[in-house]
């Protein structure tokens, strides 16, 4: 098949898949996940159902691919502000309060939706390699005289984000930026 034809193609299912993907994210969040059927699904986002069933075969196989889609959004946004402009320090703030508005906005998705979509290998690995970038951050931080000396890089990865799975339950932004100068305040160095 000629190029164009392939790329064409590619993007068309590329699209179908974007649409089911938000259309489930949407109906789910407006009705809950054991209300929302495969039907609904292919309804609301303008497929058949038997094109639907190409792509996926269930509500839940949809939500966890939306929900890595998420994932990877996510860690690209925090990558692009440690890999940004200034000190490491000014970088590492930067992330912290990214990752915590994240843990904010998440907390929104109810006890049942999280149950599903924070289990896994490809969460498991999303938050290892989450936690390996902040120690990287950190160690730079140190080599700059910016981050405390006394605590493994590591170990202050881990603080760092237990401190700030606590922005799950903050009503405000303004309520995460508190607990992110708190959390930040902790990985100064000591005088």
């Amino acid at each position: 098949m000629p190029k164009l034809w392939n790329e064409t193609i590619e993007e068309h299912r590329r699209a179908v898949r974007d649409a089911v993907l938000e259309t489930t994210a949407t109906l789910v969040g407006e009705h809950g996940l054991r209300v929302v059927t495969m039907s609904k699904i292919a309804e609301e986002s303008g497929i058949g159902r038997a094109t639907l069933y190409k792509y996926f075969p269930d509500v839940e196989s949809i939500m966890t691919a939306w929900h890595e889609r998420q994932i990877a959004g996510h860690l690209h946004e925090l990558a692009e502000l440690r890999n940004g402009p200034g000190a490491p320090g000014v970088r590492l703030e930067r992330v912290l309060e990214a990752y915590a508005l994240i843990q904010q906005r998440r907390h929104g998705h109810g006890a049942e939706l999280g149950a599903l979509l924070h289990r896994g290998e490809r969460v498991a690995g999303a938050e290892r390699h989450l936690r390996h970038f902040l120690r990287d951050l950190l160690a730079e931080g140190v080599r700059a005289g910016e981050i405390r000396d006394d605590v493994s890089p590591d170990e202050l990865a881990g603080y760092c984000l237990h401190a700030l799975g606590a922005a799950g339950g903050l009503p405000s932004k303004a309520a995460v930026r508190r607990l992110v100068a708190v959390t930040v305040a902790g990985l100064r160095p000591q005088a």
